[in-house]
């Protein structure tokens, strides 16, 4: 499916080195303005903190970061480092910094604020943002629930249905599967079925780990 990765929802976790608490938090964000919005929030949930380091990229491009006090490339340029490496955009993540008295050293603060940042990323998820149809369906009511079941065969999503006279049947498929169900449903419907592409939206699909 082509499209992009983002976060599929909040994620934080925690990583603890030589008594420093680091706290990842990941966030879905779309714009520079709720990127910001979000390293603010936690800012102020945070604000005793030693650190708030933050960074963000999204699709469009633009990317930032901040050490926030933390020794220049040793924290925000490390977290930025995750979600690219990753391909994972749209993506505002701020790492908080209880110092714990003992100094961890430039190799020590990347190893910390990316280990933070990727278990923030974890906890989140991923999801794929693709191109979706909207597919509406007309059929008789002795062809209904071919219909449903075929399009459930072939992943689609919100699918409403009216009843009058036909049925009529709208629902979101992933792009690709389209042109399959036009083809499909003239088989299980024995051509008594019609169907038409009224659009398409872009919407997230949570990508599940095979483990």
């Amino acid at each position: 499916m082509s499209g992009y990765i983002i976060p599929a929802g909040y994620g934080e976790a925690e990583y603890v080195d030589k008594k420093s608490r680091f706290i990842g938090q990941v966030q879905h964000t779309a714009t520079e303005a709720e990127a910001m919005a979000f390293v603010e929030a936690v800012r102020k949930k945070h604000a005793d903190a030693a650190h708030n380091v933050w960074a963000y990229v999204l699709s469009g491009g633009g990317m930032r970061w901040s050490d926030d006090g933390e020794p220049g490339g040793t924290s925000g340029q490390p977290t930025l480092n995750v979600f690219r490496s990753a391909g994972v955009v749209d993506v505002c993540c701020v790492v908080t910094r209880y110092f714990g008295g003992i100094l961890l050293g430039s190799g020590g603060l990347v190893r910390a604020y990316s280990k933070a940042a990727s278990l923030a990323l974890e906890a989140a998820g991923r999801a794929r943002m693709a191109e979706w149809s909207l597919v509406e369906t007309s059929c008789g009511y002795a062809q209904y629930e071919r219909v449903r079941r075929l399009l459930a065969d072939l992943g689609a999503a919100e699918v409403e249905a009216s009843f009058g006279a036909d049925v009529a049947i709208s629902a979101l498929l992933p792009a690709e599967t389209a042109p399959a169900f036009a083809s499909r449903l003239t088989d299980v419907t024995a051509g008594g079925a019609k169907s038409s592409i009224a659009g398409s939206v872009y919407r997230p699909q949570k990508i599940f780990s095979e483990n």
